[in-house]
């Protein structure tokens, strides 16, 4: 069984999964367009989400081009959600 990539660092603050710079939600899916990677959980609302402690991975990417993903799951020791292109990017997305 393939081992999930752990989210390091997410600075989004406005996303309702994120606390004190960590990921609440179980799994996240990274999606976008080609040549862009943006987190597919990201959600803006006025309420928190997610579990008691941040413990989130990648459990699916749709980025087929990038060095990282393996059979759509991202093989990257870690991953970086931060802004880039959109509120919320995959900064750790490498175009293979």
């Amino acid at each position: 069984m393939a081992t999930l990539t752990g989210i390091s660092n997410c600075t989004v603050t406005t996303c309702s999964f994120n606390a004190d710079a960590d990921c609440t939600a179980p799994a996240i899916t990274v999606a976008g367009s080609p040549d862009h990677a943006e987190c597919g959980t990201f959600i803006s609302l006025d309420v928190r989400g997610g579990l008691p402690t941040a413990t989130a991975h990648v459990g699916a990417c749709q980025r087929v081009e990038c060095a990282h993903n393996k059979d759509l799951l991202c093989s990257a020791e870690s991953v970086t959600i931060g802004s880039g292109a959109d509120t919320a990017d995959c900064l750790t997305y490498s175009p293979a």
